[in-house]
């Protein structure tokens, strides 16, 4: 049995009581800041908010021979999309972090709740960028052997790789010691 696992359960099992999924009574509400954020997020990822920026830059282009092309007409445009750009840097930032934590919490959850999956793969996000080319390595090498499996639909952890290796390695260590003591006189 895994640690933290028995059979057929999550994770959960090892956190006693606690629930991180029970969020009925929590304590935590957003704050003004994240609230809004949140708002402007939905509204300019909107259709409306493309369809408002679209017209304001047709009605810019227009006021150009009302203004003879100056450098003032440039400037507003330009001072407009500069300062609505640095803002929605990051604003999209914040979005994008929220969005990974939470993809990462689901897969997480995923492996820590399968009974075949490696634990180590929980919170992977967090290891150097050589610990993640080695477990790269690893699933390359894994995914060409199991190219050459009857079936596709076996599963294969990184732990149950290395037993499977250690076993082989057990395995042969028995029959090298067999031919040994069959060569060698009684």
């Amino acid at each position: 049995m895994r640690q933290g696992k028995q059979a057929g359960h999550g994770i959960r099992m090892s956190l006693g009581n606690y629930s991180p999924m029970h969020t009925e009574n929590s304590t935590h509400t957003p704050g003004l800041t994240e609230r809004f954020a949140i708002s402007v997020t939905k509204a300019t990822g909107s259709t409306g908010a493309f369809i408002l920026a679209f017209v304001v830059v047709i009605i810019w282009a227009a006021a150009g021979p009302v203004f003879h092309y100056s450098e003032n007409w440039q400037l507003v445009i330009n001072t407009g999309t500069t300062i609505i750009t640095f803002l929605m840097v990051f604003l999209i930032q914040k979005a994008q972090n929220k969005d990974s934590l939470a993809i990462q919490l689901k897969l997480n959850e995923l492996v820590a709740a399968h009974e075949f999956a490696s634990n180590r793969l929980v919170n992977v996000e967090n290891l150097s960028e050589e610990d993640l080319k080695v477990i790269q390595k690893f699933y390359a090498s894994l995914s060409s052997q199991t190219k050459k499996e009857e079936s596709l639909q076996q599963s294969h952890s990184i732990d149950e790789a290395r037993n499977l290796s250690e076993l082989k390695k057990d395995r042969e260590e028995d029959i090298l010691e067999d031919l040994r003591e069959q060569k060698s006189p009684s």
